[in-house]
């Protein structure tokens, strides 16, 4: 699941920065020139993919601690094993859940922030301070980009402890039924 998961947000992660890349060149976006207009229409495009192709990213590590940590559930049960293995298998998906969730609500606030950078007017901030709305999507965009590999890097940190986990009940099952003289 390590290579999987790796793959995947590598993907996810080079999705994320080419839609910030295409959309860093787009300059002003407020341009009614033609060549503007397509690559914002592209930027949106990839953006979307990005988006979508991210939270994927996310629900495949939801999925899996969910099926791994039902497995471990019922292995514990069938051979009555001690509960250390299950109860580190549920830190470690209720630690990754609260960031991830974050990430999700960071990707998906770019949309609006996205749709604003076209606005014509600037926003006034207290103090008499302009804020374009542009700006605030482009900070905003890193902001995602940090957040998104932050969360990733600790996701596939969880993924392999988990597999470690995995390992050690495996162990334990085979040698207990070695114990009895059953297959392995």
């Amino acid at each position: 699941m390590k290579r999987t998961f790796l793959t995947l947000a590598v993907v996810s992660t080079l999705l994320l920065i080419a839609a910030f890349v295409m959309g860093y060149e787009i300059g002003d976006a407020r341009s009614v020139a033609a060549s503007t207009r397509r690559l914002m229409s592209y930027h949106l495009l990839l953006s979307v993919a990005a988006l979508i192709f991210a939270a994927l990213v996310h629900a495949v590590l939801l999925t899996y601690f969910m099926g791994t940590s039902r497995w471990m559930d019922e292995v514990r049960l069938a051979y009555k094993l001690d509960a250390r293995w299950i109860e580190e298998n549920r830190r470690l998906k209720y630690r990754t859940i609260p960031p991830m969730v974050c990430c999700l609500v960071v990707l998906i606030l770019n949309i609006p922030l996205g749709a604003s950078a076209v606005d014509r007017g600037n926003w006034m901030l207290p103090g008499g301070h302009e804020l374009s709305p542009s700006t605030l999507h482009l900070a905003f965009a890193v902001l995602t980009l940090v957040v998104n590999l932050a969360v990733n890097v600790r996701e596939y940190r969880a993924i392999g402890r988990n597999g470690e986990l995995i390992q050690e009940v495996v162990q334990e099952v085979r040698r207990m039924r070695q114990e009895h003289g059953l297959p392995t």
